[in-house]
């Protein structure tokens, strides 16, 4: 077993795209999508701001991936966009692949770093028009508490008017027997399965076995890494806690637990 960070080093991250669809700017219009339907935008007009904040509406993408969610910020017009995550190979790309959709080289600003602690180097407390956390990214943190911390950062992040919005899955059922291989995508030259092994109240062991094909044929490569098991009421507390009031809460697309919250 190893931690996500070295998970996705070792496995997933050069595979991520694919397993999205390979189609990131198509990905990412769906995210623009579902931010619109919350009410996500880069207008604010709030007198509270400073007179340096208001000349723009600062996002931040932690655990941005190949930049789904970073396009989509970048779409509906935040700038700058500070897209952080661990991998230097999804910043990479994100950068070399994708930055040049609609613009958003010129809002883009990549920064390799864990989602801990992100949020006080990306923008002065009080200054950051929205926050995401999405595609699961919450619940690769190491323990509940610090998820708590973050949602934390985050509070003190955003300006007032502020989103923050979530999507992770709730593992918090446990699944049993033959339920717990899940399919996540096939393709001529690849296939990857899951296995999920329920540890205790707070974590789940995700098994992660993908198939390639060469021309010798199939290699077989695994490794596993735990995920939290984070309840959606607990979340939405915590959210509070933190000075957030919670908008929406509901499952959305592909069984994604979907948050939204404000700070007042």
């Amino acid at each position: 077993m190893t931690d996500a960070v070295d998970h996705y080093a070792r496995l997933l991250a050069e595979h991520y795209t694919w397993m999205l669809g390979g189609d990131i700017p198509a990905a990412a219009s769906g995210q623009l999508e579902l931010l619109r339907k919350l009410g996500v935008h880069a207008e604010w007009g709030t007198s509270d701001a400073s007179d340096d904040a208001r000349g723009e509406a600062v996002a931040v993408d932690l655990g941005c991936g190949p930049g789904t969610q970073t396009l989509a910020l970048v779409r509906l017009g935040f700038a700058p966009v500070v897209a952080v995550d661990t991998s230097a190979h999804l910043l990479a790309e994100l950068t070399a692949a994708h930055a040049g959709t609609g613009g958003a080289a010129e809002a883009l600003r990549p920064l390799r770093r864990d989602i801990r602690g992100a949020l006080a180097e990306a923008a002065p407390a009080g200054s950051v028009a929205a926050v995401v956390c999405m595609g699961d990214t919450l619940p690769h943190l190491p323990a509940k508490a610090d998820v708590t911390e973050l949602l934390g950062d985050v509070a003190r992040a955003l300006r007032p008017g502020g989103h923050f919005v979530a999507t992770y899955r709730d593992l918090t059922v446990a699944l049993h027997g033959t339920d717990r291989f899940l399919p996540v995508r096939s393709s001529d030259d690849r296939l990857l399965t899951c296995f999920l092994e329920y540890v205790d109240d707070d974590t789940v062991l995700v098994h992660d076995l993908l198939h390639t094909r060469s021309a010798t044929g199939w290699e077989q490569r695994t490794s596993s890494y735990p995920k939290l098991r984070i309840p959606a009421r607990w979340l939405v507390e915590q959210c509070g806690a933190a000075g957030l009031e919670v908008r929406h809460d509901e499952t959305g697309p592909r069984g994604m637990r979907v948050l939204h919250a404000v700070k007042p």
